[in-house]
């Protein structure tokens, strides 16, 4: 893999009751770290009303955070379809500005009734406001003027005089569960964010279903791709498992009673043991568990690995000692 990254969702996501501003100052210091030991991005994802957790909100966030992460590469995923386009142009304008051109921006459907029906948003209208929204915030950042008349969004002679420092534009991912998600980003030329959810033979069947359906369109989409996991490592593989389960366990129970799951191809399913959910899904295990299972994604294509190394209700020290053995151990062998 080229580029190595820290997902903050599990440090910035916390259980109702924990202190916040505590909490803020544990992400500061993660991040730190994590340029410490020569990690090359951060990474945030978005959610709204995340009961039984509370979470910092992605895009302050980060702004706030590019001064601890000066020179690393800063992705956050947005859920597009929530999102008005020149409210969303302008502020990843912003932020590529802020970071000197280090900003990329991935695209979420999201799948919980709460959020869409919060914002009054038509959930079954999502995928056509996501496509009008990346197209419309394209355009913002590439034109002088943009007049724009789609189904959910209308500009006349629209100009947005701040630009992107990165030409054309920032990067664009889509993350994507389905195959019709899959597919629908390959055709268009979008980069495909490979999710954290699915295991390992779903992931390997969709990656050549999203370059045989590139390949067809003549879309021009990049070889090599990003992908996010879920990374723990320890010296003794057993207390590996045994120590994680708390907390990757739990946070996978949240994910089942949101219905992740159910945005999964096939009939995967997040309602079973720990164990069986781990398998060919999450990277648990110790330092040469960790660099051979990383290593079958990376000759998948994988360019970007974005990992979550902590969970909801983890102590601030076990997930700098996880990153740290990750960086010492497993990370050296990945950057070959």
């Amino acid at each position: 893999m080229v580029k190595l990254g820290v997902s903050l969702t599990g440090i910035g996501q916390q259980p109702e009751g924990t202190d916040m501003e505590r909490s803020f100052r544990e992400i500061v210091e993660y991040v730190r770290a994590a340029k410490d030991l020569g990690f090359d991005f951060i990474y945030q994802g978005q959610h709204y009303l995340t009961s039984p957790y509370q979470q910092l909100q992605t895009m302050p966030l980060l702004a706030r955070l590019s001064a601890e992460a000066e020179g690393m590469g800063i992705v956050a995923t947005l859920l597009t379809p929530l999102h008005h386009p020149v409210d969303l142009a302008e502020r990843a304008a912003t932020m590529d500005v802020m970071t000197g051109g280090n900003f990329i921006i991935a695209a979420a459907l999201g799948y919980r009734d709460e959020e869409y029906a919060a914002f009054q948003v038509e959930r079954r209208q999502r995928v056509s406001r996501q496509m009008e929204c990346l197209e419309v915030m394209r355009r913002l950042w590439t034109e002088e003027e943009v007049t724009f008349q789609g189904k959910h969004f209308q500009l006349e002679k629209a100009r947005m005089v701040l630009k992107p420092v990165q030409k054309p534009h920032p990067p664009v991912w889509v993350a994507a569960n389905s195959d019709a998600a899959i597919k629908r980003a390959a055709s268009r030329g979008f980069t495909w964010y490979v999710n954290p959810h699915a295991t390992y033979e779903t992931i390997a069947r969709q990656v050549k279903l999203y370059h045989d359906t590139a390949a067809e369109a003549g879309s021009g989409t990049p070889e090599l791709l990003p992908i996010g996991r879920e990374v723990f490592v320890h010296e003794d593989r057993e207390r590996a498992f045994r120590e994680v389960r708390p907390h990757l366990g739990g946070k996978y129970e949240a994910y089942a009673a949101w219905g992740q799951d159910k945005a999964l191809p096939g009939d995967e399913s997040f309602g079973t043991s720990f164990e069986e959910l781990a398998r060919d899904r999450f990277i648990i295990g110790d330092p040469e568990d960790c660099v051979t299972e990383l290593g079958k994604y990376r000759d998948l294509g994988m360019a970007y690995g974005s990992f979550r190394m902590m969970w909801p209700g983890m102590e601030l020290k076990e997930g700098l000692r996880n990153m740290e053995l990750f960086a010492n151990r497993v990370m050296p062998a990945l950057k070959e």
